[in-house]
């Protein structure tokens, strides 16, 4: 369900691409130093945007450093780290556990089990460390199973489930700015949960999995046109929404790296899979 907030890549400056790479690296870098290499194969793009939006808004004081990786063996390259950097490592760890318990517990999968092993007793500690953040996943993730197991085709509810776990995820600190992050998270939230079902829908009708876009695809019969614009529309009023709250954050810092991920980045899978079906299309005709 991750991976979809991302910076597009053709629209930043060399500079702004490489000091994102460099808040990337650092926190592969830092979920290796405090989980090992199980926790460094939880990196996601999602958190790293997390934590250059926390840094910015923060100010945080981030310290650069050069070191090597497995992608890089022979030359060192720069990484970024502070305080944001660890909490995201940490809310990281906290979502790969519960989706490896959501797993076993709906699918009862081996790769579920198994990663209930690597990560419960690391998973634990940041449970202790942030106990709201963690009831909000741990509750937010049962309630979307059991919307899902029932078949919902409310999109608005499946989708606000993950919306409302992403919101505790942004609030680092019940400050002044916890309103505007909360709803930020909360739309960010929805996006990524639709846009996921936007991009399985064909994988999950094939098997017939449950997805929660497919009553609506099947609401508009041969009119997809009216399916995808109606799709289109729900995703851009949810970054809307978000955007707006981002807006009102005083973000100075990476400004321009965050409105490339905000506005352009978060819809580079969605254009991705629009151009492939239309080719497939213009194929088939």
């Amino acid at each position: 369900m991750f991976g979809y907030v991302t910076v597009d890549k053709p629209e930043l400056k060399v500079k702004e691409f490489y000091q994102y790479k460099a808040y990337y690296c650092g926190l592969c870098k830092t979920l290796k130093e405090e989980y090992g290499f199980q926790g460094r194969m939880t990196l996601t793009y999602d958190m790293t945007f997390l934590v250059v939006l926390l840094t910015s808004l923060y100010e945080s004081e981030t310290r650069e450093i050069s070191s090597r990786c497995p992608v890089h063996p022979v030359k060192k390259i720069p990484m970024l780290q502070n305080e944001i950097t660890q909490y995201g490592a940490r809310m990281n760890i906290l979502l790969s556990f519960y989706h490896f318990a959501d797993d076993w517990q709906d699918e009862k999968s081996m790769k579920g089990l198994a990663g209930i092993h690597l990560f419960k007793k690391k998973a634990r500690k940041v449970c202790q460390e942030y106990p709201r953040q963690s009831k909000a996943i741990r509750v937010q993730l049962k309630k979307l199973s059991n919307l899902e197991k029932r078949q919902e085709t409310d999109l608005d509810l499946v989708s606000g489930c993950f919306g409302e776990l992403m919101a505790e995820i942004f609030v680092i600190r019940e400050d002044v700015w916890e309103d505007y992050l909360r709803k930020f998270g909360f739309y960010l939230g929805k996006f990524i949960y639709i846009m996921d079902a936007y991009d399985d829908l064909e994988k999950d009708m094939e098997k017939g999995s449950y997805n929660p876009l497919k009553y609506l695809y099947e609401s508009y019969g041969e009119d997809k046109e009216g399916y995808e614009k109606e799709v289109y529309d729900i995703l851009l009023m949810m970054m809307a929404e978000a955007s707006g709250a981002f807006e009102m954050l005083p973000c100075v810092k990476e400004a321009e790296l965050l409105r490339n991920i905000i506005y352009s980045g978060v819809w580079s899978k969605y254009n991705k899979l629009k151009k492939e079906r239309q080719e497939i299309k213009e194929n088939h005709d």
